[in-house]
């Protein structure tokens, strides 16, 4: 299979492409994200379905193990993201695509069983958490496609904090103190900021063949978000 090499190409953002290009771009970056949500319910149905992998699943949310499960997550990001971003092949930006949705969906496994418990068997509080998650992530894409505001300065701010949320996740886990409600709203703060940056990279820091690896990024924030906001979800049902 031939693939071009696009790094001996002037790169040309997509912000300055021709509108219907530019429109093509988006339209294919945004079907990605929805196959993405669709592979990643259908993988957590699958793991759900499967009593091994379910009780695998929460025995990994205690002390070291789950340390070592945070530690697995971000070395799949990782090598997800680089091998997205990097290669020229569809394939192997494809398969970068389907390494993360299945890291994202084993990841989500404790905190989905516990939501489905917590409301009787059913899916209403992952039903809720999705609705919200899904009303935030549309208005704030909308926030950048009206504006056309570049939002790359927040790619340092949102670093950073991520860096301190995990900090603050790993003593929380170490030091046995629970970091909160507050926490939660924290971080569903720092997604929002994170969507406002993917979607913003996606007109001002991709080119137009680059549409897995953007679909890639927003996957990630707009999953961020969901598992914060199921967090608050399920600790508001708990009260």
């Amino acid at each position: 299979m031939e693939t071009t090499n696009y790094s001996q190409q002037p790169f040309i953002p997509v912000i300055q492409e021709k509108e219907e290009v530019r429109a093509e771009f988006i339209r294919r970056t945004y079907t990605h994200v929805a196959l993405a949500v669709l592979g990643f319910i259908l993988v957590e149905a699958l793991f759900l379905q499967i009593p091994a992998i379910v009780n695998v699943g929460l025995s990994m949310t205690q002390g070291w193990t789950w340390l070592l499960v945070l530690g697995g997550f971000m070395f799949a990001t990782n090598y997800a993201t680089r091998m997205a971003y990097t290669s020229t092949d569809k394939n192997k930006q494809y398969l970068a695509l389907g390494i993360y949705v299945v890291a994202e969906a084993f990841i989500f496994l404790p905190l989905i069983y516990i939501g489905i418990e917590m409301a009787g068997g059913s899916l209403a509080l992952i039903n809720q958490a999705a609705i919200l998650t899904l009303a935030l992530f549309l208005g704030l894409s909308m926030v950048v496609f009206m504006t056309k505001k570049d939002f790359s300065p927040l790619r340092n701010i949102i670093s950073v904090g991520m860096w301190i949320a995990i900090g603050l996740i790993v003593a929380g886990m170490l030091f046995g103190f629970n970091l909160g409600l507050w926490f939660s709203f924290a971080m569903v703060g720092l997604a929002a900021g994170a969507i406002l940056y993917q979607t913003s990279s996606i007109l001002h820091e991709h080119h137009t063949e680059q549409y897995v690896a953007a679909s890639l990024g927003l996957f990630s924030a707009l999953m961020l978000l969901f598992w914060y906001v199921l967090n608050i979800v399920i600790s508001f049902s708990g009260d």
